[in-house]
């Protein structure tokens, strides 16, 4: 870990690595023109709906460019994408808030929505 009370622990990258070979775990990456990681996300896809972990930048606005790539990627009719809680950043680009309710009305949808596997396996 890189910080005492950090939460990304050998543990959790092992089950992260684990989710990945299984194909469900999946990461939207940005890199410079000099194939460096400038930032991105990460979290579990099942179907249509895309449970974000972590977001992370190197460079200004990277992880606000990868999330608008999953956007993109997710806006089929029936996608949900579940960032976790409401941040000004993400409200900036958009996130809203959803009661519990119409979150597990809207959860079997997506999980039964064909997700972007094309994207996923590339």
């Amino acid at each position: 870990m890189d910080r005492p009370s950090g939460w990304i622990t050998d543990e959790f990258k092992e089950a992260y690595t684990i989710l990945h070979q299984l194909g469900w775990a999946h990461s939207i990456e940005v890199w410079d023109r000099t194939g460096d990681l400038m930032g991105g996300l990460y979290g579990v896809a099942i179907g249509g709906f895309f449970a974000g972990e972590s977001m992370f930048h190197l460079a200004r606005d990277a992880s606000k460019v990868a999330l608008v790539h999953l956007m993109v990627v997710m806006s089929d009719g029936g996608s949900l994408v579940d960032v976790q809680w409401q941040t000004p950043h993400l409200e900036s680009m958009g996130a809203i808030v959803i009661g519990r309710d119409e979150y597990l009305d809207r959860l079997p949808v997506a999980l039964d929505t064909a997700g972007p596997h094309v994207f996923w396996a590339g």
